[in-house]
C-alpha cells in the first residue's frame, strides 16, 4: 500500500527521507538503543536549514531537550497540557526519531485493559497447547521491551488507577512478569531503547489521578499553547495546506481567512482581546488543533461543495460542526463575542464573518 492511500500515514513514513538523511549524515553519540543522537532528533524536531530538515513542533526548544533527556534515562516521560498543544504530535515525533517506529501506541480510556497494554492471548492455542510464548498474542508494551523501542502511552490519566498503576513494575525494575508460563519465560527484560513516553489532557485531571509511585517514576513537562500569534497563523496556515493536498482540495483556504480564525480562537481561549478587554471564554477547546481542524473542513467544504474559494460564511458554518460541540452555552458566548467585538472589527472579511452569524443556531 503506497502512503499516498494512507488517511493519516505514521512520522516516520511521512519524513522518511529527513530520518534518512540524518541517520546517514549523523556521527554524534546516541544513547544505547536509540536510532539517531539526541542532536539529530533535536534538528528533526525543531528543523535543521543546513540539512534542509523543516521544523515541525513549534514550541520552547528547551522543552524538547528535557524530554529527550528524560527518554534516556529509567524514568518515563509524562508530558501535560490543555487539548490541543500538540502533545501526542511530540510524541509521535520523539518515538519515530528515537526508536524509528512511532506506531507501538496505547489510547488510555476507560475501557482500557492490560491486555490491551501488556498482552493477551491466542485463546485457540492455549486451549490446544496450554499457555507458551506462541500462544501469547503481544501487546505494545510486550513490544517496546522486547525490541528496545519507545512504547507511547496516550491520555493516561482517562485510564482507571489500577490499570495505571500496573506499569510500576515495569518502570521501576524494567521487567514484565509473564506468571502464565514457567522457567525463564515468565520474565521478559526491557532491552536498551525502550522507555514509556505518556501524554495527559489537563482537563481530564482528577478523573483518575495518578499515584504518587507513579507520578515518582515519571519526568513531568506541560506543553503550553502557542504564544506567538504570526507563528500559531504560520502553522496553521502550513498544516492545514498539507491536510488539504491529501484530501484532494489544491489550495488553502486564504491567509485572511485564517488570520480570522486564529484570532477569533486565540480571543476566546485566552478570555481576552489584545487590548485587554475581557472575553468569555468557550468550555470547548479552542486551540491550535481545532484551529487545524477547521480550516481543513472550510477548505473541504468551499471545494466540493461549492466549487469555489472559502469565504466567511464557511468559516462560520465549519466553527459550528467543529469546534463548538453541542454545548448550547457556548452558542451564546460565541453570539456575544460576534456581536461584541466582531461587529466593531473594519474590512470586508470581518464584516463578511458578522453577518454570517445568522448560521448560528
Amino acid at each position: 500500500m503506497s502512503d499516498e492511500s494512507l488517511q493519516r500515514p505514521p512520522a516516520e513514513l511521512v519524513y522518511a527521507d529527513e530520518l534518512a538523511r540524518l541517520r546517514k549524515s549523523d556521527k554524534d553519540p546516541r544513547p544505547p538503543g536509540w536510532a539517531l543522537s539526541p542532536r539529530a532528533v533535536r534538528s528533526f524536531i525543531l528543523g535543521d536549514p543546513k540539512q534542509k530538515i523543516r521544523p515541525k513542533f513549534v514550541g520552547n526548544p528547551s522543552l524538547v531537550d528535557r524530554a529527550m533527556v528524560a527518554l534516556a534515562t529509567n524514568r518515563g516521560l509524562l508530558l501535560v497540557g490543555e487539548p490541543g498543544t500538540a502533545k501526542s504530535f511530540l510524541s509521535e515525533l520523539l518515538a519515530a526519531a528515537v526508536s524509528g517506529e512511532s506506531t507501538l501506541t496505547i489510547q488510555g480510556s476507560a475501557a482500557t485493559t492490560e491486555d490491551q497494554i501488556k498482552y493477551g492471548w491466542n485463546y485457540a492455542l492455549l486451549l490446544a497447547e496450554g499457555p507458551s510464548r506462541k500462544a501469547l498474542v503481544p501487546a505494545p508494551l510486550y513490544l517496546g521491551m522486547l525490541h528496545g523501542k519507545v512504547v507511547r502511552f496516550e491520555e493516561i490519566t482517562r485510564c482507571p488507577s489500577e490499570i495505571q498503576d500496573s506499569l510500576l513494575s515495569v518502570l521501576s525494575d524494567r521487567v514484565l512478569f509473564l506468571p502464565e508460563l514457567e522457567g525463564e519465560e515468565t520474565r521478559l527484560y526491557a532491552r536498551e531503547g525502550f522507555n514509556l513516553l505518556a501524554t495527559a489532557n489537563t482537563r481530564d485531571r482528577g478523573t483518575n489521578e495518578m499515584s504518587a509511585a507513579l507520578k515518582r517514576r515519571f519526568n513531568f513537562e506541560t506543553v503550553f499553547p502557542i504564544a506567538d500569534r504570526e507563528v500559531e497563523l504560520e502553522l496553521v496556515e502550513r498544516e492545514t495546506t498539507q491536510l488539504l493536498q491529501r484530501s484532494g482540495v489544491p489550495q488553502a483556504p486564504p491567509r485572511d481567512l485564517l488570520e480570522i480564525l486564529v484570532t477569533t480562537f486565540r480571543e476566546l481561549r485566552d478570555g481576552k482581546t489584545p487590548e485587554g478587554d475581557a472575553l468569555e471564554r468557550l468550555s470547548t477547546a479552542m486551540s491550535t488543533a481545532e484551529a487545524v481542524s477547521v480550516a481543513h473542513a472550510v477548505g473541504i467544504r468551499a471545494h466540493y461543495l461549492g466549487g469555489r474559494s472559502a469565504n466567511p460564511e464557511d468559516l462560520m458554518e465549519c466553527i459550528l460542526g467543529t469546534a463548538i460541540k453541542d454545548n448550547a452555552e457556548d452558542v451564546k458566548r460565541l453570539r456575544r463575542y460576534l456581536e461584541q467585538r466582531i461587529s466593531k472589527r473594519r474590512g470586508p472579511l470581518w464584516k463578511a464573518f458578522f453577518d454570517a452569524r445568522h448560521a448560528l443556531p
